[in-house]
């Protein structure tokens, strides 16, 4: 198994291109799953404060042994939290659950758009960075009209927007903003859920390279440039999904699965969660 390339984001700052999610994973479960990823390889973890879990998260980390400078550990503001009054608590908050004097990366987690709060609260996560407790800023779920408002009020495009991608859903004019204006791509929900293992092309690419439909998925998002985080709570699944990095896919298996793509969602949909 081959290292994990990294992505530069538009700081410097270097992110592994794969990582581990641990959505929806119960705390109490949370410690074992990242002590998993780590002993199969996995650097970068992504948890949030709604996910409940970022306490067992911090337990893995500090059971691991690894150094911290090899570990990029991402979480996110909840909408509840947004504004000046009360994201900075908030993050301190999460610092001491994960037990870190740092995170790698902060995002806020949705734009919230009817809270009307995301760009007074990014201001909060621009003092934050200066302050050297997260090394690089971003949004998740965050829209293009949501992203051009960023840029227009506050001094720092987002580092990342991670926002809901996979084949069935692949966000090309989002995506494509992302990369006119340096914002990395990152992928939540990367394999629909399981939704887009069982789509014809797939499953036949999948049988050409002898490995599995997820690994044939992820392979895509990798070939496409996207930061990916898949999530599972099985130890052979989390090295499965890590071991994408033997095979590689043609430019006519890369368009069979763009031609995947029919706006299906798993998760809500930003224009209405609040």
């Amino acid at each position: 198994m081959t290292g994990i390339p990294n992505i530069t984001l538009d700081n410097g700052v270097v992110m592994p291109q794969l990582g581990f999610g641990v959505f929806q994973v119960p705390d109490e479960e949370t410690t074992a799953a990242v002590a998993s990823a780590l002993e199969a390889g996995y650097r970068s973890i992504d948890t949030a404060a709604v996910y409940g879990n970022e306490g067992g998260v911090g337990k893995a980390l500090n059971a691991s042994g690894l150094p911290r400078e090899e570990l990029f550990v991402t979480t996110k503001l909840w909408n509840d939290d947004q504004g000046k009054d009360r994201a900075l608590a908030a993050f301190d908050a999460s610092l001491d659950r994960l037990g870190l004097d740092y995170v790698d990366l902060y995002l806020i987690h949705w734009p919230a758009p009817d809270r009307d709060l995301y760009a007074e609260t990014y201001k909060v996560l621009e003092g934050i960075l200066r302050s050297g407790r997260t090394r690089a800023i971003g949004v998740s779920n965050f829209r293009v009209p949501d992203l051009r408002r960023l840029q227009a009020n506050t001094g720092l495009t987002p580092a990342v927007n991670q926002i809901e991608l996979h084949p069935a859903l692949q966000q090309n004019e989002l995506r494509a903003f992302h990369a006119e204006h340096g914002i990395a791509t990152e992928a939540w929900s990367p394999l629909a859920q399981g939704a887009v293992l069982r789509d014809e092309p797939i499953v036949r690419i999948a049988g050409a390279h002898g490995v599995s439909p997820a690994q044939v998925v992820l392979r895509w998002h990798l070939q496409s440039g996207n930061i990916v985080i898949p999530k599972s709570v099985t130890p052979e699944r989390i090295r499965q999904n890590l071991d994408v990095f033997a095979f590689e896919l043609s430019d006519a298996e890369m368009s069979a699965i763009a031609g995947l793509d029919r706006g299906l969602r798993t998760g809500p949909d930003p224009d209405s969660l609040n």
